[in-house]
């Protein structure tokens, strides 16, 4: 569904597409996270999805390391990252996402990568992992002040 259907159903949309700019350092390509609340300006946050070499795997397969499939996703559970979880989801928040169309992958997020652009840990294993940590408190805080519930990944 495209972005300014979403927007006429629910308000306000998450979207996700893939830019022209990749990370120097790592080759992952720079994905933007924007977040469209109508009357407002629109927010945007850079992320790395998926690892660099597997950005044209399944993108459906479990444990593709691919970016997230096309479609629909809803935003779930904001919760905070625990000391004994994975040091790759980053120490901040994870957002969950559960996708509104068949397909495998599962358990699936929004997280800050602490590896971003920065050797052979960055991008992820298929999460959206935003680049930058302060922008995933900044996101969690405008979801919840706008009501967004849905992602819509593009490409």
């Amino acid at each position: 569904m495209a972005v300014e259907g979403a927007i006429a159903q629910t308000g306000s949309v998450l979207s996700l597409r893939r830019s022209s700019r990749t990370l120097p350092a790592t080759g992952d390509p720079v994905w933007q996270l924007q977040l469209t609340v109508p009357g407002q300006k629109t927010y945007s946050f850079e992320a790395v999805v998926g690892r660099a070499s597997r950005q044209q795997a399944d993108r459906h397969r479990l444990g593709s390391q691919a970016p997230l499939p096309a479609g629909r996703y809803r935003l779930t559970e904001v919760s905070e990252i625990r000391p004994e979880d994975p040091v790759e989801l980053g120490r901040v928040l994870w957002i969950g996402l559960e996708p509104q169309f068949p397909t495998a992958r599962r358990a699936l997020g929004i997280h800050h990568d602490p590896s971003a652009g920065m050797g052979p840990e960055s991008g992820t294993d298929g999460c959206i992992g935003l680049i930058r940590g302060s922008d995933l408190l900044s996101l969690a805080a405008l979801l919840e002040q706008s009501g967004t519930h849905d992602l819509v990944v593009i490409q």
